[in-house]
Order: C-alpha cells, then structure tokens, then sequence
C-alpha cells in the first residue's frame, strides 16, 4: 500500500513539473525578448525606433532639418540608391562610411550602391554610366569636376533618374544640391588671416584641383575677404589638387626660395594639403613665423589646433546623413528644396574640444 501511495506521489509530482515547464515555455514564447516577429520588427526599425529624433548632425539646422524630414515611416522606403563619391580620401571614406550608417539604421529596404570616383572624372563618368545600366532609382553625387562629368549627368537624366548632387555644384539640372557655401568657406577662412595678420601680411594659398567647383569657390571668398586690404597679400597661389604629399612638396619650394620672414600665413583650401604644408613649415624651422588656417574640420586637423600648428580651420560638413534622407525623400515621392544649406563655422583653439569627435572624418 506504502508502495503504490509513493507510485502516485511519484506521478502527482512529474505532472506538477511538466505543467510548470509548459507554463513557462508559453511565457517565454509570447514574451517579446525571444518572439522571433518581434526581434525582425525591431531589426527592421518598429513604429517606436522610427519616431525618435533623426540625428543629421551639428551642421544641418533647423532649415535643413525640416527639408530633409521624411514624412513615410523609414521602413517603407524601398529603392536602389548610387552614392558616388569624389574619391576615398579622408572626405569621401567619412561619406561613404557614414551612408552606409545612415541606411543600416534607418532604411531597412534600400540598397545602396557606392562607386569611388578616385579623384578622376572618367572614373566617375563611367561609374555614372554604370548605375544607369543597373537602373538604380537616384543618384547621389560628390563630382571630382562639373565640366568633365556633366555628359553623364546628362545621360543619367535622360534615363529618367533624379540627381542628387553633395559638396559641389554643376551647372547640369539636379533635383538638389546640398553642401556649405564655399565661397563663405573661403571668405571665413580669409577674414580669419585677416584678424590675425592685423590687415597686413605676404599669403601663400594652397589650392584644390583647378576645375573642382571647390577650389574655384574657395578661392573666390578667400579673395573676397582680402579686398580692401592692400596690404595683405598672396605672393604664391599653387594647385597642391587635395593631395598631402603634393602640398608638402610645394611648400618645401616655395620655403626654399622665399627667406626667413617674407611668408606670414598660409591658407589652405583643405586640411589633407594642411597637414602637408606642415610637415614642410616644420622641417624647414618656420612654424612659429608663419600663421596657418585650413579648412574641413577633420581629426588631424583639430588635433594640430589643439597641438598649436594650425591656427583655425573652416569645419565644411561631410554631406550625411543628409544626402541619404534626400534620396529617401525622392523615392517617397515627397519634394526637397533645389539647394539645401549647412553650416560651415570657424574653428579655434578656443573652441576645437567642442567639435572634436563630431565632424565625421
């Protein structure tokens, strides 16, 4: 009798525990730290992820900001985007580095091309005349020059699809241009040698590839922000076309055949040709002779700030997210402004730990 009693507890008790594991099974199958929908909604950006904030950055203001808002949720976005950049220099990498953020947090459905223009506009025709090929839906664009790209452009316009172009301008009929005022860029960085020169100084400027709407604009504010002021002047204006070791060459000849005394400022048109001259300026003795101003805002150039070999750069904004949300507002059907303006300020060493970390190159 003992022994059929503890038989039947035996059972009772097995019951009970296979009872309280299916419980608990349920339980975690409806929860939603393992439900497998729920963890692909959330990958795929839920109705909660989608209206948080979007974060364009510290260089997209509030006019910025309300043209580049999407008004459909971004997990409905659904379309091929061809992102092409000028080259893979530390600009282009930040571009292309932060695109590929900017769908992978908010574009689940778009796909996103991306073809590196290396600094050459028959690369960058070609690649243009490839995303037609592959059909994609908008092209996004940073040229290497207007001039040599513009029949592609033109091409692609005639297969129908919308451009986009970021950081330079062309002449050619795109749906936006989006990027800071080089010509202000220019007129900043020049003021800035104006301040600290005290309106009288010999300048060497160092400027980007010749047909590069950049350098054409930037040189343009540059001189700008000179005139009136007779007594500063540009003894040297040199094509170093983005290039650090180009720049560093150059400056090493001009240093040589310019003595001690007769060069107070270099500005530069960007910090890759910045550091460059610097590394001339410092093998030669000179730097604390000669004021230096550039223009970008990336890493290096915020740490020779603080270092105290460059006095001040322009901060020109790399053009994401905003580029990305202007491709996904096309696809939506929904409409841009034909020019969308960021924000270009003037960093110094009083306020570079400010934006250190924060211009995305």
């Amino acid at each position: 009798m003992k022994s059929l009693r503890g038989y039947t507890f035996l059972i009772l008790v097995i019951a009970l525990l296979f009872v309280s594991t299916c419980e608990r099974n349920v339980k975690r199958k409806d929860s939603p730290v393992y439900n497998e929908t729920e963890t692909k909604v959330k990958y795929n950006h839920s109705p909660k992820k989608s209206e948080e904030p979007i974060d364009f950055g510290m260089f997209c203001g509030d006019i910025c900001q309300e043209s580049l808002t999407l008004q459909a949720p971004g997990e409905s976005i659904n379309g091929k985007v061809g992102l092409i950049v000028s080259g893979f220099f530390p600009y282009g990498l930040g571009t292309r580095i932060m695109a590929a953020e900017t769908v992978r947090k908010y574009f689940p459905k778009m796909e996103l091309v991306i073809g590196n223009g290396d600094s050459n506009p028959v690369i960058q025709s070609s690649i243009v005349d490839d995303f037609i090929s592959k059909k994609v839906d908008v092209i996004v664009i940073d040229l290497v020059e207007k001039d040599a790209v513009n029949p592609a452009l033109e091409r692609a316009r005639a297969a129908g699809i919308p451009i986009i172009t970021i950081d330079r301008w062309t002449p050619v009929d795109v749906l936006s241009l989006i990027k800071a005022d080089d010509v202000e860029v220019g007129r900043k960085a020049g003021q800035h040698i104006v301040n600290l020169l005290k309106g009288q100084g010999n300048v060497i400027e160092l400027k980007g590839t010749a047909f590069s709407t950049t350098t054409i604009d930037r040189h343009k504010g540059i001189l700008e922000a000179f005139k009136g002021y007779n007594d500063i002047q540009i003894i040297d204006s040199i094509h170093a076309d983005f290039s650090t070791d180009k720049a560093e060459q150059m400056m090493e000849g001009i240093l040589q055949r310019t003595p001690k005394g007769q060069i107070d400022a270099v500005v530069s048109h960007a910090d890759v040709m910045t550091m460059g001259a610097i590394k001339a300026i410092k093998a030669a003795g000179r730097e604390n002779e000669i004021i230096v101003v550039s223009v970008d805002g990336q890493k290096k150039a915020l740490e020779a700030i603080e270092s105290g070999e460059i006095d001040a750069t322009v901060a020109y904004p790399i053009v994401m997210p905003m580029g990305i949300f202007a491709a996904a507002k096309t696809l939506a059907g929904e409409k841009i402004p034909d020019y969308i303006e960021l924000d270009a300020p003037l960093i110094t060493k009083e306020n570079v730990a400010f934006y250190k970390g924060k211009t995305g190159y």
